[in-house]
This record gives structure tokens, sequence and C-alpha cells, in this order.
């Protein structure tokens, strides 16, 4: 079977972030972004930046679609994932993989 590398790059074939409450805001590569957040243990959001407030939810939009909320104080369980385009990640609470894209 072929290679698909634009599915790689697409899920983050450009490499990972570990963050854990402790740690700093931390932020993808210059020209790139965060596209799947997958939640190791119980996870509480800081601040969650979104690429585009009105494409992707983040801690302070509600990204398309109607009627949505923020993820302001949502506590996400471990195991969950996370899929959209963030360019700066910072826990309350917790521990994540962030997963580099174009």
């Amino acid at each position: 079977m072929a290679k698909n590398f634009i599915e790689d790059i697409g899920f983050g074939a450009q490499g990972s972030t570990y963050a854990n409450q402790g740690s700093n805001a931390i932020r993808p590569p210059e020209g790139q972004v965060y596209s799947m957040i997958q939640i190791i243990t119980d996870t509480k959001f800081s601040n969650l930046t979104a690429e585009s407030s009105t494409t992707y939810v983040s801690t302070a939009s509600t990204g398309g679609g109607t009627n949505g909320a923020t993820l302001e104080n949502v506590i996400f369980s471990r195991g969950m994932i996370l899929y959209g385009r963030w360019t700066s990640i910072d826990l309350e609470e917790g521990s994540v993989i962030a997963y580099i894209s174009n």
C-alpha cells in the first residue's frame, strides 16, 4: 500500500509536543498548528487559541456553526481526542500530547 503523505501531514506526522499543568503555554513551530490534541489525563484548558475563531472552537470562541459554546471551564476526560487547528495550548490541569500539522 502506498504511503499517503497528505494524511500524515494532516494527522500530526510533523511531530508532537507533550504538556502538563506545570508547563508554560505550548506553541507549534512557525507556520504550523496543532491539529489534534490527545487528552492523557483529565484536562481543563486555561487557554486554547484557535487558528480561526470563526471556524474552530476554543476557550474564547464558539467556532463554526450557530448557538455553540466555548470550551471555557470544560473538563475533558482522559482518552479523548480533539481535532481542529490551534496555535497555542495552556493547561489549567491535566496533560496532553498535541500533534503538529501544516
